[in-house]
């Protein structure tokens, strides 16, 4: 909410409250008066914009509309100049000649234009990866993902099923090499976290 948004609301309740007063001595003033209906209704008006007038007058008073920030006062200094300092002026510049590019100095006026003779085509060297790696040596670092060895025949696939059907759980497998690296790292995990 803005700062104006504010000071408006605050008004507005100031205005309600000094006429909710002047309501009520109004009210007060033609009840308790016992004046017939015009007299009566004269004084209460007069009663209530009174007080409207004096209630309004003691909210503002007692209200600070305007807040008086003080701040002191800045005092300036000048700026110090340290004798050490390099200060340039225009007797420092070393050529007063500006560089200005020319069309003698472009290095081709030429565009390049690709044409279909520039094209690739399909009996251009392509690069095939069909390298077959037949043994991995026991320091090797290359890993195989598909490995057939590794990989489960069908009726190992379906046994395994068959049994997860029936048991609920798993078969063991044999664990290797990958789930010891598991393991190790799922320690390290742990102990990093103590």
């Amino acid at each position: 909410m803005g700062a104006k948004r504010v000071e408006s609301i605050e008004k507005n309740v100031e205005f309600a409250a000094a006429a909710t007063l002047a309501g009520a001595v109004g009210y007060a003033v033609f009840a308790l008066s016992g004046l017939p209906q015009p007299e009566g209704g004269v004084c209460a008006a007069v009663a209530a914009a009174i007080s409207f007038y004096l209630g309004h007058g003691a909210l503002a008073a007692f209200g600070e509309r305007d807040a008086v920030f003080r701040v002191p006062i800045f005092n300036i200094r000048e700026i110090e100049v340290d004798e050490d300092e390099l200060v340039l002026t225009s007797a420092d510049r070393i050529g007063t000649a500006e560089l200005l590019l020319t069309s003698d100095d472009r290095v081709t006026t030429e565009e390049l234009l690709l044409t279909e003779a520039d094209r690739i085509g399909a009996d251009a060297d392509t690069l095939e990866l069909d390298d077959i790696l037949a043994e991995l040596g026991p320091d090797s670092r290359v890993v195989r993902l598909f490995d057939r060895k590794a990989m489960p025949t069908p009726g190992q696939l379906k046994t395994r099923i068959d049994d997860h059907l029936q048991q609920g759980t798993p078969a063991p497998v044999q664990s290797d090499a990958a789930q010891a690296l598991s393991d190790a790292l799922a320690e390290l995990r742990r102990s990093l976290r103590r």
